[in-house]
């Protein structure tokens, strides 16, 4: 198989199983998005979500999220892996946002990069997700899925794996497959015992 039709193969298949592809994280405005990401880093969507439905329904507005005591948010987030520290990301995006941004996320992804505890792969999700922006996250399930697929190689870092699945991805592409590639590794082709029985990419799998 070539790797056009290897792409064109696994595209075809994921369009199959997941043909409406959807952000797990619950969100109502930018920076609601923003800081869910950020709270998803070695947790779950399903536990953020628990997370923030508290978060912003103490806190409604970045003012007041922004002015709460830290001590008050990580008592919010305690069942979060590394709270005290995500507290203070909250807290800070918060007052940025406030004090330099009128409010408003913003698009450039420097800038964004800039903000504390947020990272390439989070201004990745939060562009493509929120503004349509064209981006190829790259999280543990697309690295594992991209990985598994010879779509990368095994000694490929999360930035190469990105690069290498812009190239054999259209622009247009590059969102929907970002997001069909985590639901495709969190529901299907999990880390521990993937459902690999009937999976129409066992034949182009590394780890059949």
């Amino acid at each position: 198989m070539t790797m056009m039709n290897k792409e064109m193969t696994i595209g075809q298949y994921l369009d199959k199983i997941i043909p409406e592809p959807w952000c797990e994280l619950h969100f109502r405005t930018d920076y609601e998005l923003l800081i869910a990401i950020v709270l998803s880093a070695q947790t779950t969507d399903k536990r953020v979500n628990q997370v923030t439905e508290v978060l912003f329904s103490t806190y409604p507005d970045l003012e007041s999220l922004g002015n709460a005591d830290v001590s008050s948010i990580e008592s919010i987030l305690k069942s979060l892996g590394s709270f005290r520290k995500k507290a203070i990301y909250v807290q800070s995006i918060a007052r940025l946002l406030c004090e330099k941004y009128e409010g408003k996320v913003p698009t450039d992804r420097e800038i964004l990069e800039s903000f504390p505890g947020v990272g390439r792969k989070t201004v990745s999700v939060f562009l493509s997700e929120f503004y349509d922006i064209p981006a190829f996250a790259v999280d543990t399930h697309v690295e594992r899925v991209s990985k598994r697929l010879g779509l990368a190689s095994s000694s490929d870092n999360v930035l190469l794996v990105e690069e290498k699945l812009k190239r054999k991805f259209r622009r247009e592409e590059w969102a929907r497959r970002h997001k069909q590639f985590v639901l495709f590794g969190r529901y299907y082709c999990k880390s521990v015992k993937p459902s690999c029985e009937g999976c129409e990419l066992r034949g182009i799998c590394k780890e059949k």
